[in-house]
């Protein structure tokens, strides 16, 4: 982790974002987080759809009717694949620039990347840290499938790729986004993992996805970054917060009493220097947003504070290992509800600064 990033219960943003211009989404951003700025995803446009965003690269991808696989089947198959493979191990083994190559994000599929860079560019006082994300392993893979409509991730030699393309293109945002001269984290997106455990996911077993969470994050970490794990619904969390990650993301308005079934591990992520980011602010339900204030906002995390200080860890260490964000995304609400999500992390953040930590 980075030494000299500190936490301090800053608000921090998930990624999407309900506009269609990715400059009024920087807007937004340093508006309401300034601290710890992200990039934008705007889901308005289907190539910047969670699945469609980090595609490109992949041997074999097709787009038929709509909708992206796959395709091993196609006489070029081989060929692509092998062509992947030299690619990847000439810029992650042989020092050939990632910039330029198939592990890039692009303009035309990340177009908020790239209005994030020039904004900061142009910023005279250097952020707390950077923030960028990426959709996760099990989550793509289990979100992707070939020709015959079979999940990637149940093919090795699919899941291999995928994996490989999202380190490295998470890599490439680290790499990318440290030239503006503090701390860059990454997050990334697994609300698949809502499902670990249950029938739909039996065949997938705990260290599978612990690899796939130990390469990527990996990537991360040899690039000089911090890495999250982000999950909007509730999930195993022994197998996230036993994995590398630097911060947990989790929805702390909804499910934080799940969060509370594994006290043990808690206890051992934070006095690893881990950091809880809280999604106190609620997302999923409209009334929800509607009826929070940030008071009612603060109390809640004051009472979920109490509870992790019962578990034995003191205060002042879940102040300084603490994030305020929202309990997931915005990009699927109206631009009224986000804007309320926006300014109730802000608020709730500063409140609890000015209480706790007098800044």
């Amino acid at each position: 982790m980075a030494t000299n990033f500190h936490a301090n219960c800053l608000p921090v943003l998930i990624g999407s974002l309900p506009l269609q211009d990715h400059t009024e989404g920087v807007k937004l951003v340093f508006e309401y987080t300034p601290e710890i700025p992200l990039w934008v995803q705007l889901p308005a446009y289907k190539e910047e759809g969670m699945m469609a965003q980090f595609q490109p690269g992949l041997p074999g991808l097709k787009m038929e009717k709509g909708k992206s696989f796959i395709d091993t089947s196609d006489p070029s198959f081989d060929d692509d694949l092998l062509a992947f493979y030299e690619e990847y191990m000439a810029v992650k083994e042989e020092g050939k620039d990632i910039d330029g190559s198939r592990f890039s994000l692009t303009r035309d599929t990340a177009g908020g990347f790239f209005s994030f860079a020039e904004h900061l560019q142009a910023l005279s006082d250097r952020p707390v840290a950077v923030k960028g994300q990426i959709t996760g392993p099990i989550t793509f893979g289990l979100g992707l499938t070939d020709q015959n409509q079979k999940a990637i991730f149940y093919d090795e030699q699919l899941k291999d790729v995928a994996v490989k393309l999202l380190a490295q293109k998470a890599r490439w945002q680290v790499k990318n986004l440290s030239g503006f001269g503090c701390p860059v984290i990454i997050f990334f997106d697994e609300p698949a993992l809502a499902g670990f455990g249950s029938s739909a996911f039996i065949s997938i077993s705990h260290d599978e996805v612990a690899n796939c969470f130990k390469e990527v994050i990996e990537a991360v970490h040899d690039e000089g970054g911090m890495a999250g794990i982000h999950v909007c619904a509730n999930a195993d969390w022994s197998l996230i917060l036993e994995s590398t990650a630097d911060i947990i993301s989790f929805d702390a308005y909804t499910f934080f009493d799940k969060l509370m079934l594994y006290p043990d591990h808690i206890k051992h992520f934070i006095d690893s220097g881990g950091i809880l980011a809280w999604g106190i602010v609620p997302t999923l339900n409209t009334d929800d947003i509607e009826k929070e204030t940030t008071d009612s906002l603060v109390a809640k995390w004051e009472e979920q504070a109490r509870m992790i200080e019962g578990i034995g860890i003191d205060k002042s260490t879940i102040l300084a290992q603490t994030l305020i964000t929202p309990s997931c995304g915005t990009g699927s609400l109206s631009l009224d509800h986000a804007k309320k999500v926006l300014v109730l992390t802000k608020q709730v953040s500063e409140i609890i600064r000015k209480k706790f930590l007098s800044i």
